[in-house]
């Protein structure tokens, strides 16, 4: 990069800096005041290592050449979701903990459940999930496109803007800065902050795709590239604020009422829909058939999948709002759309498992290859499940209840951990030129302490659920309610327990991940299973 661009990307984090330390200096509370310093801090770290990476020639100290693959930022994602999968899970553990034992919550506002709660989700779907993402469609759109990708340093402000955006939101929910929006909590500065690098991100990726040396773009880039977009879409449209003063965190939404509701949950769902469910599908039509050195079972199924699941999924919301203020027609749309929602979903369920035609003796010996397979067959039952839960009837029992708990971390941890953890075990010795994994027994120990931890979890949350739901629904004669709300959390505590046993099992597995990896890039191989190399061969 030449010196006048450089000195003006400097000029620009100068003035940010400067912008940062005003805020600060004006700030009306205390979560404005902690992130305006937090900005600042940024400002002056991000000018010390544009400083580093320029000599007095005015080259770049270190870097690679215009016809190599970008790999120093995926290598980041990578640390970057190993880091933040380990302090989500562990957040998780305490905040279940919480519920089980509440004399967890202690006698602070700061760190009882309400709080840390929003820092637990916001850490693993966005912190250790949304990591994973920007990580692995880097990779692919490089690697699928045999490309470097597009802008030159801009996909590491992508990467540590998102850094800075986690920070933020994390430190804003303990101090009470918030919007009580599901997975849309930060305030609206924090959004503003989103946004400005969620545009860096499109723009990167995208570029990516119309610079590609190849004529075809492969499947999953479009997973990717609807991800970022209708995520785009969704977050500036439900997160249209008024703020109280432009030095403070509090802000009112645009919206009030049934209209502000089914914004939020058009948001909600499309965020399950696309964060949780396009995104990661791009990952699997890329690491599964990699792994299992197969092609895609249907690349035709695979575009209809897509199709299907892009115009299908949008309608889906309402169904987090039945026998609400919200219109009964809206309702049902919404409940209709998901039942049909299940094909599509299960038609890329197919698709993912049928790429193992072949191969399937692979997972005797293969614990990466097993990971992968088990995330899509709990992406399978979660897209069974979710459609089931939105009739009527069914919703009308498991709405407010930990079965929607349950639903979701089989999902979550299923689903999107499953998948994310084997992408990183499979990219990880390719990013640091290994020839392999530091431990494949390790490997195995994690798969099965997730599994076991998502069963326990899950299924404790479903017996849960339903005994909360046929609770609160039994009348006496009289016609009065039988149990009282008191009796309920009673009746719930066992399971409490266990889904607190459940999340420790997943965090164990995770700190072996963590474990695994950092020996993996110091380029270690465990005493005993040098000759698996041969036998993986």
């Amino acid at each position: 990069m030449s010196i006048p661009m450089r000195m003006v990307q400097m000029g620009l984090l100068g003035v940010f800096g400067l912008l940062a330390l005003y805020m600060a200096a004006n700030a009306r509370d205390t979560a404005f005041a902690v992130h305006a310093w937090i900005f600042f801090a940024a400002a002056v770290l991000g000018l010390f290592w544009m400083a580093r990476q320029t000599s007095y020639d005015g080259v770049r100290k270190q870097g690679v050449g215009d016809d190599e693959y970008m790999m120093d930022v995926v290598k980041a994602g990578v640390i970057a979701a190993v880091f933040w999968a380990v302090v989500g899970f562990a957040m998780g553990v305490y905040v279940a903990s919480e519920l089980a034992w509440p004399f967890l919550n202690w006698d602070t506002s700061n760190t009882n459940f309400g709080r840390l709660r929003p820092v637990h989700t916001t850490a693993v779907i966005f912190a250790f999930g949304g990591n994973a993402l920007i990580a692995t469609s880097f990779y692919v759109v490089q690697r699928t496109n045999r490309t470097r990708l597009a802008f030159g340093n801009l996909a590491w402000f992508v990467f540590w803007g998102y850094q800075l955006f986690i920070v933020l939101a994390a430190t804003g929910y303990v101090l009470g800065a918030t919007q009580g929006r599901e997975y849309a909590e930060p305030e609206w500065y924090v959004d503003i902050w989103l946004a400005i690098v969620w545009v860096a991100y499109f723009l990167v990726f995208f570029g990516t795709i119309v610079k590609r040396k190849v004529k075809h773009i492969y499947v999953a880039n479009w997973f990717y590239l609807s991800f970022i977009i209708t995520v785009a879409m969704l977050h500036i449209g439900n997160n249209l604020a008024v703020p109280v003063s432009f030095f403070g965190s509090k802000s009112y939404s645009l919206l009030s009422g049934a209209p502000d509701a089914i914004t939020q949950w058009w948001y909600g769902h499309n965020a399950v829909g696309f964060f949780l469910t396009a995104a990661f599908l791009g990952m699997m039509y890329y690491f599964i058939p990699k792994q299992a050195d197969r092609p895609v079972y249907s690349y035709r199924l695979s575009i209809i999948h897509f199709w299907a699941l892009t115009f299908i999924y949008i309608w889906a919301g309402p169904h987090h709002l039945h026998y609400t203020a919200l219109p009964d027609w809206v309702q049902t749309l919404g409940m209709v759309m998901s039942v049909i929602l299940w094909m599509p979903s299960w038609g890329g369920m197919i698709n993912g498992l049928m790429t193992l035609s072949g191969a399937w003796d692979k997972l005797r010996t293969d614990p990466i290859l097993r990971m992968l397979v088990i995330s899509v067959a709990f992406y399978g039952m979660s897209t069974f499940e979710g459609p089931m839960m939105s009739i009527k009837s069914v919703n009308a029992l498991s709405h407010y209840t930990d079965w929607t708990v349950g639903h979701v971390h089989s999902g979550a941890l299923g689903w999107v951990g499953m998948i994310s953890m084997g992408a990183v075990y499979y990219l990880v010795p390719r990013l640091w030129g290994r020839e392999r994994l530091y431990s494949y027994t390790l490997v195995s120990w994690h798969f099965w302490l997730a599994t076991l931890g998502i069963v326990l979890y899950a299924a404790s949350m479903w017996v849960s659920g339903i005994m909360q739901g046929l609770m609160w629904r039994e009348y006496d004669d009289q016609g009065f309610l039988v149990y009282s709300f008191v009796e309920t959390v009673e009746a719930m505590h066992p399971y409490y327990v266990i889904r607190a046993l459940g999340g420790t099992f997943f965090l164990v597995g995770g700190l072996l991940m963590a474990y695994n990896v950092w020996q993996t890039i110091r380029g270690r191989v465990r005493a005993g299973e040098a000759a698996l190399v041969e036998a993986r061969a």
